[in-house]
């Protein structure tokens, strides 16, 4: 049994509206689906998390015709989760139908980030794998950011990372912040992502706490 993790490029055009409202807005880095419910074929129900302000969000999704129905509970951090309704337009149902074909399980949560690409993972046969990638419709781009055999602990103790925090823990491993004894300091890593060795501190201190967090849930691997 493999998985697959890619991050699909899409031009504006087919992008969805609060996407590309994530993609232009500084102070959004991520909408994150976490569920979502197919019972009413036309009108889908879904679960997003939305790092970012919900004000300048709103109004804009108000504004989406797709949206039929939706809701906002506010987080003290900034972030948000919504419940939205709304119906599917045909270009994403090509798009939703290459990773949910039969045999496929598409893994939550799927990544709308803000450089525009939606990043998720699938596990299935080979085949039908590849079958995805080469059925996503015009206009996407598949890069493929992962492939290998499935081990749910494994790929699942980094999901949680933001790209900034990816990028501090690979330059901690490349300076050897790690090793024992350390070869690197944090001023070393902070110098590598052109930040302030205190910045740099706090994306590892972030990282390794969500990286524990999973390993902890799921036990030993």
């Amino acid at each position: 049994m493999r998985y697959l993790r890619v991050a699909v490029h899409q031009e504006p055009a087919v992008r969805h509206p609060m996407h590309q409202f994530v993609v232009e807005h500084e102070g959004y880095s991520v909408s994150r689906l976490l569920q979502y419910n197919t019972a009413l074929a036309e009108e889908p129900a879904f679960l997003f998390h939305v790092d970012g302000d919900p004000d300048p969000y709103e109004p804009i999704l108000d504004g989406v015709e797709s949206v039929s129905t939706y809701e906002i509970s506010r987080c003290p951090d900034d972030t948000f989760y919504l419940y939205v309704r709304e119906t599917i337009p045909e270009h994403s149902q090509d798009f939703v139908g290459a990773f949910t074909q039969p045999g496929l399980v598409g893994l939550m949560p799927v990544e709308y980030r803000a450089d525009g690409t939606v990043r998720l993972t699938a596990v299935g046969p080979a085949e039908m794998l590849q079958t995805a990638v080469d059925e996503i419709p015009d206009g996407m781009d598949a890069e493929v950011l992962e492939v290998g055999e499935y081990d749910a602990r494994r790929l699942d103790a980094g999901s949680d990372l933001t790209d900034r925090q990816f990028e501090a823990v690979l330059a901690a491993v490349d300076c050897g912040y790690y090793e024992t004894p350390s070869e690197g300091s944090v001023e070393d890593v902070g110098d590598r992502l052109d930040c302030a060795p205190g910045t740099a501190a706090e994306l590892l201190r972030r990282a390794e706490r969500s990286v524990m967090k999973n390993v902890a849930s799921t036990g030993p691997l």
